[in-house]
């Protein structure tokens, strides 16, 4: 049996977009998830916890790691996220965090990338009065030329081979990662 192509950036993002929309309507909230295209299958990692940020941290390394580990082609990461814009002709106030800015919206942001590519998505999120997941609304805001993060480069890593050997030991030594590999699907 052939090899299955790896995924493109749109069939990784729409695939994304649909574990939102899915993780939206069950849950009304959704965790962080890498969706990573490898010669093997598709392959899902979520954090165990996002709780400060040595966990952030750590989960964007293991995240740069697995891509490089299974030569990713193709890497999406979803994420739901605060998002502040400055109004037209006005400054963002810098020292303001998303998460405490009172004109603050939410979002669910999808990020990818290849090794020559770069996409991103905004889902504005839409709540009910009650709190609820309602549905994704039309983001307005027009496309950002430069996203920045933890998350970048994902897919310009030096890929693992034989040839090249295994990973040095400080690269991984004392890490205390708690990530789980949910999902491993044939694509």
């Amino acid at each position: 049996m052939p090899k299955p192509a790896p995924a493109t950036l749109d069939e990784l993002l729409a695939r994304a977009e649909g574990y939102a929309d899915f993780a939206m309507r069950k849950m009304g909230r959704m965790a962080p998830v890498l969706f990573a295209a490898t010669e093997i299958g598709e392959i899902w990692l979520l954090p165990h916890s996002l709780a400060d940020v040595r966990a952030k941290n750590d989960f964007a390394n293991t995240c740069r790691l697995v891509c490089a580990a299974y030569a990713a082609t193709t890497a999406v990461l979803a994420l739901e996220s605060w998002l502040t814009m400055a109004k037209p002709g006005e400054e963002l106030d810098p020292d303001t965090p998303p998460s405490e800015a009172f004109d603050r919206r939410e979002f669910v942001i999808l990020m990818g990338e290849t090794a020559s590519q770069k996409k991103h998505k905004f889902l504005p999120i839409i709540r009910t009065d009650a709190g609820g997941f309602f549905g994704f609304g039309e983001f307005e805001g027009g496309s950002f030329g430069h996203l920045r993060g933890r998350l970048q480069g994902c897919c310009h890593q030096k890929f693992l081979t034989s040839s090249n050997g295994r990973l040095p030991r400080p690269c991984w030594q004392g890490w205390a990662l708690r990530v789980r590999c949910c999902a491993r699907l044939s694509v």
